[in-house]
């Protein structure tokens, strides 16, 4: 991508947080699904950390990813998808130093933004238990250095804290409001328990929020329109295009199981001539013919 693209979506990506209107940005664990999310329509995309993990190594959000992987997946997304990015980093992957890397990297990668959380590495899934943060100073020090690092000013730095969980609310809020102070274009208080504290997340402070709902997870589902009025920016739905995946592959390969055959009158099952058109197989046999040698 040219960097004048990247600078047009990240400027484009800053707009969408600032407007506030709760836009709803589902989560892409690989380029297919990347594809899909714009496909239908959606205004951004989420490459998630979560959703790496399973769908690479079959294991759990418990820091077996590290930035190589994360990079990868956004070169990869970044060629089959034209939306905005926000890049799952983790913790950064280390201290300030590595932050101060990591940036770098997924910027160039062709991320919009990333999301940095003070979670202790290795790190855990924001709705598991037992999570730890680091301490205030560390974790302003990573938002610190993750906007010095970027070499964009609109490049956005969406800072997320873990602290509800550990340390209750007011630590989260307290968190929130220094990470702010620190540069963080947007924030991102991880887990709350229901309306109320949303409601007090979001006036919290004057940053844009985004509120991650994680299907069976600790915070209840918030619908767009109700979201857009307690002034949410975003509404993040980070894998539940994995869990959907996850159910048609065991819908469909329990028929094939169970019945010995499947074709495309199964039910849930894509087109042959659909899936082609997601992969842009059109697109390159016209290539094929343009560059034929006769």
């Amino acid at each position: 991508m040219h960097e004048n693209s990247s600078s047009a979506l990240n400027i484009r990506l800053a707009k969408m947080l600032s407007e506030r209107r709760a836009v709803i940005v589902p989560g892409a664990a690989n380029a297919l699904s990347a594809r899909i999310i714009e496909d239908i329509g959606f205004e951004a995309i989420y490459i998630t950390g979560a959703g790496v993990s399973n769908t690479t190594l079959a294991l759990p959000d418990l820091g077996f990813i590290g930035l190589s992987d994360i990079v990868q997946h956004t070169i990869a997304i970044r060629q089959a998808a034209t939306l905005p990015l926000i890049v799952d980093a983790d913790t950064g992957f280390g201290n300030a130093l590595n932050v101060h890397y990591t940036v770098r990297a997924l910027e160039a990668a062709g991320a919009n933004g990333i999301q940095l959380e003070d979670q202790v590495m290795p790190k855990k899934c924001g709705h598991f238990a037992s999570k730890a943060v680091i301490s205030r100073s560390e974790a302003v020090e990573r938002i610190r250095a993750a906007v010095e690092a970027r070499r964009d000013p609109n490049f956005q730095i969406i800072a997320r804290t873990d602290a509800r969980a550990v340390h209750g609310l007011d630590e989260a809020l307290e968190r929130a409001a220094l990470f702010r102070k620190a540069g963080a274009d947007a924030l991102f208080v991880e887990a709350p328990e229901n309306r109320a504290e949303i409601e007090s997340i979001i006036a919290g402070t004057d940053a844009p929020h985004i509120v991650n709902l994680v299907i069976g997870g600790k915070t209840p589902t918030v619908g767009q329109e109700e979201a857009r009025q307690l002034g949410c920016a975003m509404l993040l739905y980070a894998n539940v295009a994995l869990q959907s995946a996850i159910f048609g592959m065991q819908s469909a390969l329990s028929v094939l199981k169970a019945d010995g055959r499947v074709d495309e009158t199964t039910q849930g099952i894509a087109s042959f001539d659909d899936r082609q058109r997601l992969v842009r197989k059109p697109e390159f046999d016209e290539l094929d013919r343009l560059h034929a040698i006769s």
